[in-house]
């Protein structure tokens, strides 16, 4: 393929997802990393596209959204070890919350097999895979539905989620940055996002390296929130990933990070500044029988008991901590 045409390749790829990492470019076009750094940087100098951490973007700073068919064909392998590496930190019983995306959807296939799980989810495909786990009971939030991502969006799944208490919430996004945290491109899944975070003692953020250093328009959790950042080995040569990796974890996240051949190798980044976050955890759910005829499939309205006046008083005081 000569220079012009491979050039054309990637930036058609670019301007269909939005965000495109380099190791994905070079397997599409066939060959090199190297030429294709070479190549988007020619890109880049006419105005084209814009280089990011690992990958390419379009131009003008913040990225937007691709649809769900887009982004489940980028970074499979990453995706699949993140959620491997993501799905060993969930106990039996506990009751958490899954956001929608492609990697939590990943993430939603491993949780079919921990027993007396229960799952709070706005989204479709997640509650699709654990429609079958006879031992996983699946809460659905209300709301109007975003065909793009097949989530549930909007008042209805902000208000199903009031008065909510579990232990981990598993979230992904379209950019993560020490300065601002998570982050997405639409404003009605970014809203849901923080209605989802505020009913979890913590927060997990699953992120491949393609997503660090990556700013997109509307934040949902702030760097101080996260908990646990479970991403892949960034490539050798992604010094940029790498900083912001670190620059996390200045801040207090946990690091995880999944082996460099894409099995789940766990490796932590030290955190220089851990922040403790005081909140007692829901007790878990080990003694409650399955459900008869498999997972109960129902509304988080119907979950959602209220918190005590006290106790609504003390998480009230931690979170504007």
């Amino acid at each position: 393929m000569f220079a012009a045409e491979r050039r054309q390749l990637i930036l058609e790829m670019v301007r269909a997802n939005g965000a495109v990492s380099l190791r994905e470019l070079a397997r599409v076009v066939q060959t090199s990393e190297v030429t294709v750094r070479r190549d988007v940087r020619a890109l880049e100098a006419e105005g084209l596209l814009d280089r990011r951490h690992g990958g390419a973007v379009l131009p003008g700073g913040f990225t937007r959204e691709s649809g769900f068919p887009q982004k489940s064909h980028l970074a499979t392998a990453e995706k699949t070890a993140i959620a491997d590496l993501a799905a060993s930190l969930v106990e039996e019983g506990e009751a958490i919350v899954v956001g929608a995306g492609t990697t939590t959807q990943e993430l939603a296939r491993r949780l079919a097999r921990v027993p007396g799980l229960t799952v709070v989810t706005n989204s479709l495909l997640v509650a699709q895979a654990l429609a079958h786990a006879n031992r996983v009971e699946v809460v659905m939030t209300g709301g109007t539905l975003r065909g793009s991502n097949y989530a549930l969006v909007g008042s209805g799944a902000e208000q199903s989620l009031q008065g909510l208490r579990v232990s981990r919430a598993f979230l992904s996004g379209s950019g993560l940055t020490a300065e601002r945290g998570l982050s997405t491109s639409n404003m009605l899944s970014a809203s849901v996002d923080r209605a989802l975070v505020q009913a979890a003692a913590e927060v997990v953020v699953l992120a491949d390296h393609t997503k660090l250093g990556t700013d997109t328009m509307f934040q949902t959790v702030p760097t101080d929130l996260i908990t646990r950042l479970v991403t892949d080995e960034p490539p050798a040569h992604d010094d940029r990933a790498a900083t912001e990796l670190q620059a996390l974890a200045d801040q207090g996240v946990q690091i995880a990070v999944t082996g460099a051949s894409g099995a789940p190798g766990g490796d932590q980044v030290p955190a220089r500044q851990q922040q403790r976050r005081d909140v007692p955890l829901p007790g878990p759910r080990r003694g409650q029988a399955p459900s008869p005829g498999g997972p109960a499939l129902r509304t988080a309205t119907a979950l959602g008991e209220p918190i005590a006046g006290a106790e609504r008083a003390r998480v009230a005081d931690l979170r504007r901590r």
